[in-house]
């Protein structure tokens, strides 16, 4: 794939201060896409800006919490492109695991919020600049754990299931307005967000056991899947889930 697919495009990558994200949103620029960049952390999301500007693009910071109730309606309005071709929402998460009979009810909320709730309500903001494009493009980070029993998860498993049902009924919405939809669906990635996983090598066998490839996946790996489905390489591509997982789902 040419190094510049995405020359004169612009892209909006949530939950971009670490782990898949960043390597996002780092991926578009190098790609020749302006990126705004998304997050609670103003620190991380500088530290970000000024690689992404090195590379002669530009970078538009805004820390937000996507779990708070105004945080789109701020997202929204801080946006300095009138027209956007790229919408990733990546920012989601799991923070407990527990079996359904003991877990409270505002911790199945407030994981539902963050990953489906917020992703629904940014993505309808970002419509219009999308159409606007003439050309979007919108990726919706969804899971493994979406796609198959997600035991002591099923708070996280169900989130991410919707999103992908949710992206396939919105592609079908939305394609005859120029924008495609579609899911990407990441295994057991080397973050910090799956570092619960490695804390005993028993853990990490565990985890691994299930993947035929047998190690880890890279940040690096989901984002080149991210660029392929925000270029022109996939334009006859909606309503389809994209599934980096070195072969966890094809497991009996």
């Amino acid at each position: 794939m040419s190094e510049q697919v995405l020359a004169g495009k612009t892209a909006l990558v949530t939950g971009a201060s670490r782990g898949i994200g960043r390597a996002i949103a780092l991926r578009f620029a190098h790609a020749g896409a302006d990126v705004a960049i998304v997050a609670r952390d103003a620190e991380k999301l500088s530290s970000l800006a000024e690689e992404i500007t090195s590379l002669g693009r530009t970078a538009q910071v805004i820390t937000a919490d996507l779990s708070a109730e105004d945080a789109v309606e701020s997202i929204c309005s801080a946006l300095d492109f009138d027209s956007l071709n790229i919408l990733v929402n990546n920012a989601g998460g799991n923070s407990f695991m527990t079996s359904t009979e003991t877990m409270r009810l505002s911790g199945w909320r407030k994981t539902l919020n963050l990953n489906l709730d917020a992703l629904v309500a940014l993505t309808q903001g970002a419509i219009p600049r999308l159409v606007n494009s003439g050309n979007g493009s919108i990726i919706n980070v969804s899971s493994v754990a979406g796609v198959r029993g997600s035991p002591f998860m099923s708070h996280y498993g169900a989130a991410k299931a919707a999103v992908i049902s949710f992206s396939r009924s919105l592609a079908i919405e939305l394609a005859s307005q120029g924008v495609r939809v579609n899911s990407l669906v990441p295994g057991w990635i080397e973050t910090d967000l799956t570092d619960f996983l490695r804390t005993t090598q028993e853990a990490e066998a565990g985890a691994l056991s299930r993947v035929p490839m047998g190690r880890w996946g890279r940040a690096e790996e989901i984002a080149d899947a991210a660029l392929f489905l925000a270029s022109d390489s996939s334009s006859f591509m909606t309503g389809q889930e994209l599934v980096i997982d070195g072969g966890l789902l094809a497991m009996p």
